[in-house]
């Protein structure tokens, strides 16, 4: 883990609400939403009710800052927010600079895994929610590497290389899925100490694993409809976790099992060979080895 102990920045209040002064930003399939939920759980740190907040993605950003403001409430030492769009250069482009003109204090955590494993995962996310009408093999949608949407996210340094052309490195903790699942007391204890909350804070919910995708099933257009109608505005007055329990029951009818796709040595070398220069910048900049990561 990288960390560097600094002064979180008070919050910024007013009668419209608070803007966040953390920021975890992505990457997806990586256990953010897990991490969301094990720090909403300590008293000084207040997450959005809403993970997926997007606000600095252009399609939200006009909504403007009294939108944003309104999704924080309330007089935690910490508000944060989670959306891994923010990691989705190039499809979402001009989220830091975005970012920096309102929050440029926030501390940014960037929770990564194995890059292959993570593509994997991606795929079977959107093929399972028909995401971007996917409905192709992973041989298929891994068919061309340049600017694809699952190969971008895991291209780890690329991604962090346009923070830090506005944040300082002090401002960017980097862990690992790896570690929140196997070192989950110490990985959380090193993250409250970078916001500067009571790290020896504990409850037994940290062991509660959220969003797995062993759990994912492909969703027929039944099904698809449904987890539409689950995403506007009117159902987002129920909270993530009892859209997502009531939609294990729901979706069931109107959906099969998806056996988990294996990559051949020939599409997995062609990945490994495509992510290697990622990987070797992000292992300079980190010092990190990343042991048992297949790139």
């Amino acid at each position: 883990m990288t960390r560097c102990r600094v002064q979180i920045s008070p919050v910024k209040k007013s009668t419209e609400g608070t803007l966040p002064n953390m920021i975890i930003i992505g990457a997806a399939k990586c256990a953010t939403t897990s991490l969301h939920y094990y720090l909403g759980l300590h008293p000084q740190i207040s997450m959005s009710r809403q993970k997926e907040i997007n606000f600095f993605i252009q399609r939200n950003w006009v909504r403007g800052v009294k939108w944003y403001m309104s999704r924080f409430q309330g007089e935690a030492r910490v508000h944060g927010e989670s959306s891994v769009g923010y990691t989705f250069h190039p499809f979402a482009r001009g989220v830091p600079g975005r970012m920096h003109s309102v929050v440029p204090e926030a501390r940014l955590i960037y929770i990564l895994r194995d890059p292959i494993d993570r593509i994997v995962s991606d795929y079977v996310h959107c093929y399972a929610d028909r995401m971007w009408g996917e409905d192709r093999t992973i041989d298929d949608a891994l068919a061309h590497l340049d600017n694809n949407p699952y190969v971008c996210r895991s291209q780890y340094y690329m991604q962090l290389e346009k923070y830090l052309d506005y944040f300082p490195k002090s401002h960017i903790l980097i862990v690992t899925q790896e570690d929140l699942f196997h070192r989950r007391r110490q990985t959380l204890q090193e993250i409250f100490g970078f916001l500067n909350v009571d790290e020896t804070f504990y409850s037994r919910k940290f062991f509660n694993v959220k969003h797995k995708t062993i759990e994912k099933r492909r969703k027929n257009q039944i099904g698809f409809f449904l987890k539409r109608l689950s995403e506007t505005n009117m159902a987002k007055i129920f909270s993530a976790d009892l859209r997502r329990n009531i939609g294990k029951i729901v979706y069931f009818p109107f959906s099969t099992n998806i056996e988990k796709p294996v990559l051949g040595n020939g599409l997995r070398q062609e990945l490994v060979d495509y992510l290697q220069d990622d990987m070797n910048r992000l292992r300079q900049y980190t010092g990190r080895v990343f042991d048992g990561w297949c790139v």
